[in-house]
Order: structure tokens, then sequence, then C-alpha cells
């Protein structure tokens, strides 16, 4: 069996709402699946432009990248060509700058605005949830009106 890395970037994109913060989710898996949007860095591409395309492709939403959040770890293995990944995927903290979630990635369900601890409460990972949390305290900490 292959080893191989795997590295992906995502972020959480964020607006605040009469002073509520809302994050974008995303659903898929026929609604099983509640996610962040993510996906693998492009050669060529930097982590944080990837994160961007990303967040762009799957949700249909431009942010701008505000912070780092932290990355998240994991083993999976791919039995197509029997390869066992070592996963990192860094997030970012986005502001929402424009765009329309109507326009989301066929791959997705949907993609919903939710109040920061109702998304927390969805998120169907673990190591999401944590991201999650760790972009709340970032963005408790901000001084941002809306």
């Amino acid at each position: 069996m292959n080893t191989k890395v795997a590295i992906s970037a995502g972020g959480v994109v964020f607006r605040k709402k009469n002073r509520e913060a809302q994050v974008i989710i995303a659903i898929r898996a026929e609604g099983k699946v509640w996610c962040l949007p993510k996906g693998i860095v492009e050669q060529g591409e930097s982590i944080e432009e990837a994160a961007l395309r990303e967040v762009k492709e799957e949700t249909g939403l431009v942010g701008k990248i505000i912070d780092k959040i932290d990355k998240i770890e994991y083993w999976f293995y791919w039995k197509p060509d029997d390869t066992r990944y070592h996963k990192f995927v860094h997030f970012f903290l986005m502001a929402f700058v424009g765009g329309d979630t109507s326009k989301h990635d066929s791959e997705l369900d949907e993609v919903k605005w939710l109040p920061i601890d109702e998304a927390m409460g969805k998120l169907s990972y673990k190591g999401e949830r944590h991201i999650m949390e760790r972009a709340k305290q970032i963005i408790e900490n901000m001084d941002v009106d809306g």
C-alpha cells in the first residue's frame, strides 16, 4: 500500500446581520453531511488562493481572508489507488464580500447562512466544529459592526 500527503484549504465565510455573526455551511449527501467549503490545493497555487477559489466554487460566494483559523488533519484510505492518505486541511476566516449562494457547486445539495452557534451544532465533523469554535472566538474579538 502507498502512503501520500494531501493538502486542502477552505474557509469560514461570515457576515454580521443585526450584530449577530452568520456563517456559510454546505450540505451534501442528501442532507446527511453538513460541512465547511474546502478542496484540494492545485499545483502552483498558494493555500490562501486555494481557500478563496474553493469557497467561491463550492458556495458561489466571494470572501476576503481576515485570518488563518487553524488546520485539521486526519488519515483515510482510498481503495481505487490502494493508497493511505495523510490529509491536512487549512481553514481561513473570510469576510463576505459578495456572490450568490444559488450559484453553488452541483456537488452540494444546498449552501446556507446560519447563526454561528446553530451552524456549529449542525457540522458533521468534530474537526470542523473545532474550526468553527475558533472562528467564533476570532469574530467575537473583532471590532466589526453590521
